[in-house]
């Protein structure tokens, strides 16, 4: 039961009252129908009785002349028996004692209205019998009457209640639902908007309605929640921005100290390893600095960028040519297709940065050839980068883009799982998007961006020969 929708719930709870309510209101009508024809059944046959013991008062003698005794001849009687049973008269279908043993005992000595079942009589009759003075000695005057009319007015009674009944319950259940839907529809609204807002747009509230009810506290509440959410993130934002800002110079200072020692010469051996590993640790976290100022600017919105047509094929091949010698250390090929006149409209910059932290992905936790691929499509252009190694893992695809995500494998290696994350600024940047393509062997990352208008031209320069040439150094003039 709590597995259903709580608009599904009100309506069976609705339903369920109405049947009950229902219920009751046609069992009293039932009972009281029913008492009332008894009681003028009841009346009718004390009618009869009283004028057939006026009839034996006078000495008449009762016949066929006498219809006030009977109602409807084939569903009443009038009888006059002795003692033992015998009849000295009767009127009506029933040509037998309509009393016998015990109460006809009884009758003699009281009155008794009894239910039996008489011959000929479709259903049970209700029998009023009472002592009845005569010349021969104590008589028992006894009428009847068949219940069937009765039985069946009350059998139709019910019939209609069922019909009725079930309409009502199913109006009832439809009024339930829209009733449900009407109550939860300040829920819903607030639910769309609540989907919509972004801690990093601009500040939205959730919508209030004008009751002072338990959904307009509820409202408010959620608003206060959003209110500290948005502070809080606020405060982490900044300091990531800050940090990652103020890390960069100390960084770099630290690596050109490091670089003067190494070409001095005046440092050998293990001490000249130590050096090396130092710079390029200095290069890792210049890396992460610049990575975590460029989440930063897109968690505010404000990710620079310049778009102008790019020739696709040129970027592909940049990013093969920066990443070919690392990835032919583990006899790994890097393979490009793509038509040398698709365009699409980027920032140059980032473009680099995006392509080359996926293919960086790629060398480092793939595993076989990558594929760089890009096509033209509806929504624009479509880039995949793919590898043939094991995959993301179970649950980690659909983490993946998310900062600091790192398969478990791959934590011992380099990288701080920021990579995805940058992609996915970059391409939401764009107007596009990044997603990951799970196929039977080894995973794509695809990227989709805005194709370039008809009749556009790519610059020519530097980047269709090299494009990651300078691309460490115009990374860190952001």
């Amino acid at each position: 039961m709590n597995r259903l929708p709580i608009r599904l719930r009100l309506t069976l709870a609705f339903a369920l009252a109405v049947v009950v309510v229902l219920t009751c209101a046609c069992a009293f009508v039932f009972v009281q129908m029913r008492s009332d024809m008894d009681d003028s059944i009841n009346g009718a046959l004390e009618t009869r009785m009283t004028a057939a013991m006026s009839l034996l008062d006078h000495g008449a003698v009762l016949g066929f002349a006498d219809a006030g005794l009977l109602g409807e001849r084939d569903e009443s009687l009038a009888q006059l028996l002795r003692p033992d049973g015998r009849m000295m008269f009767s009127l009506g279908a029933v040509h037998v004692a309509a009393l016998s043993g015990a109460d006809l005992g009884r009758a003699t000595r009281e009155r008794v209205l009894v239910e039996r079942r008489l011959p000929r009589f479709d259903e049970a009759a209700r029998v009023y019998a009472r002592p009845a003075p005569g010349r021969n000695g104590r008589l028992v005057m006894v009428v009847g009457e068949s219940l069937a009319d009765r039985n069946e007015a009350l059998r139709a009674l019910v019939r209609a209640f069922v019909i009725a009944g079930s309409l009502a319950v199913v109006l009832a259940s439809v009024l339930g639902y829209a009733l449900a839907s009407a109550s939860l529809a300040p829920v819903e609204t607030m639910r769309r908007r609540a989907a919509a807002i972004s801690l990093s747009g601009e500040p939205e509230q959730l919508p209030l309605g004008p009751a002072r009810d338990e959904i307009r506290r509820l409202g408010e509440t959620l608003n206060e929640m959003l209110d500290r959410l948005r502070r809080s993130f606020e405060r982490e934002r900044r300091f990531v921005a800050d940090a990652s800002h103020e890390l960069r110079s100390p960084i770099a200072v630290i690596k050109t100290e490091l670089e003067g020692a190494l070409r001095s010469g005046a440092i050998r051996g293990e001490q000249r390893v130590a050096l090396v590993a130092a710079v390029a640790e200095c290069d890792r976290l210049a890396e992460l600095a610049e990575d975590l100022l460029v989440l930063a600017r897109a968690a505010d919105g404000r990710l620079p960028i310049r778009q102008e047509p790019l020739r696709v094929r040129a970027l592909l091949d940049g990013a093969r040519h920066r990443f070919v010698d690392r990835a032919a250390e583990e006899d790994r090929r890097i393979r490009v297709d793509a038509a040398d006149d698709l365009l699409v409209m980027a920032d140059e910059l980032r473009m680099r940065q995006a392509l080359g932290n996926l293919v960086d992905n790629a060398v480092r936790h793939g595993g076989g050839e990558i594929d760089l691929e890009a096509r033209p499509t509806e929504e624009g252009v479509e880039i995949d980068v793919t590898d043939h190694g094991a995959g993301f893992g179970p649950g980690l695809a659909d983490r993946a883009f998310e900062r600091f995500t790192r398969a478990s494998e791959s934590r011992s290696g380099g990288g701080a799982g920021l990579g995805l994350s940058i992609v996915r600024a970059i391409a939401a940047a764009h107007d596009g998007r990044a997603s990951i393509v799970e196929g039977p062997a080894g995973t794509t990352v695809r990227l989709v961006l805005p194709a370039a208008p008809p009749g556009s031209d790519a610059p020519q320069g530097p980047a269709a020969a090299d494009p990651f040439a300078t691309a460490r150094s115009q990374a860190r003039l952001m």
